[in-house]
């Protein structure tokens, strides 16, 4: 029988990753499907063969002292069907055992805050439940100090092998060991807490900056905030994702607050100042005399806080003018002397036209 590293092409000290390599250049160029020549054929299987046995470490060693390397029931008919198909797709899944350390996932958690609270800004404490590394065994899953063993059945290579009959001879399939779940190492004494995972849920505190201008459907990112993954691995990220609750009074347009006020008939006509609740203290408002209802006051400033950028919206009064619903003789008699004063007479009703353009302006404001 031909010598198995000359089959392939490589050294004798050939590492698993050139004879992986070589096999995969010669079974494009000799596999039946490629080349239907019987000959071909005959050298594929043979190459295949080498290939079975100086992929293995436990053949290779039988193969290097004087055995046959195929051990019972092999033949060199067979061959390894996830390196076909390594050969002609570029690879696919990642062969031989998994970590058991590895990064944990990213968490998303919503939190609330009021209208000042995101004009200003704030700090918060959080109480999340996650996932944190094991204190009883540092996250190695082990315990008693103890460490975990090489897998009995499968070598520590993560997977087994197993054989059965095509049309092409024997195939030889790998999946992952079902003694170690593919991590190629067993936990004899697993950690009594964590249960061997190296991580237990637990709920910790964790301080937060919200920054001014936020609104909701923002998003603040926490490296490293997140679940710690199996076996102590990295933690995830944490992203906090804004809500912003409604307010009493103001209404927020982007960075402008807006405030709705009613005033008084009489105000409105003379003239008046009145005093307005914000989130900057009492803000003096002043009415001019003769404003009209769906006027707007604006205070400069006042506003929210620019997320990016600088300074702050505006604060936008809007100005409802209440008429009385109900008078009484003295006062209607009152109203009705004003209204001989200025020749107003109730009964008649002026038409705007289409060319006055002011009032139509105001009016598809109004509807906007």
């Amino acid at each position: 029988m031909a010598d198995l590293y000359e089959t392939l092409g490589v050294d004798r000290d050939a590492s698993f990753d050139e004879i992986k390599k070589a096999y995969r250049k010669l079974a494009r160029s000799y596999h039946p499907d490629v080349n239907p020549d019987p000959k071909m054929a005959d050298k594929f299987k043979e190459i295949t063969a080498a290939y079975e046995v100086l992929s293995d470490p436990d053949k290779r060693q039988n193969y290097d002292v004087g055995g046959s390397g195929f051990g019972g029931g092999f033949s060199n008919a067979g061959f390894g069907f996830g390196d076909i198909m390594d050969a002609f797709f570029g690879g696919g899944q990642q062969r031989g055992p998994r970590p058991r350390t590895r990064p944990g996932q990213d968490a998303l958690i919503r939190v609330e805050v009021d209208l000042k609270e995101a004009t200003f800004g704030c700090e918060r404490d959080l109480n999340v439940d996650t996932a944190v590394v094991c204190a009883k065994c540092g996250g190695s899953g082990c315990a008693n100090n103890s460490r975990s063993r090489t897998c009995d059945i499968c070598k520590g290579r993560g997977e087994t092998q197993q054989v059965a009959r095509s049309i092409l001879g024997q195939v030889m399939t790998s999946r992952p060991c079902a003694s170690c779940q593919g991590f190629g190492s067993v936990i004899s004494d697993p950690c009594t807490e964590c249960a061997g995972d190296g991580r237990v849920r637990s709920r910790k505190s964790i301080p937060i900056k919200i920054p001014a201008g936020v609104e909701t459907g923002n998003r603040i990112q926490l490296s490293g905030q997140g679940e710690v993954g199996p076996g102590g691995g990295n933690a995830g990220d944490l992203y906090v994702e804004i809500v912003e609750i409604a307010h009493e009074y103001l209404i927020r347009e982007e960075n402008n607050l807006h405030i709705s006020i009613a005033i008084p008939m009489t105000s409105a006509a003379l003239g008046t100042t009145v005093t307005i609740e914000t989130f900057d203290g009492d803000q003096k408002v002043e009415i001019k005399e003769g404003t009209q209802s769906g006027s707007t006051v604006l205070l400069k400033g006042l506003g929210v806080t620019k997320l990016r950028g600088s300074g702050r919206g505006d604060l936008i009064v809007h100005i409802e003018v209440v008429i009385p619903g109900k008078l009484n003789k003295e006062q209607s008699e009152l109203l009705r002397k004003f209204a001989e004063s200025r020749n107003e007479d109730g009964s008649k009703v002026v038409i705007h036209k289409n060319s006055d353009q002011g009032f139509f302006s105001k009016v598809r404001s109004a509807f906007r």
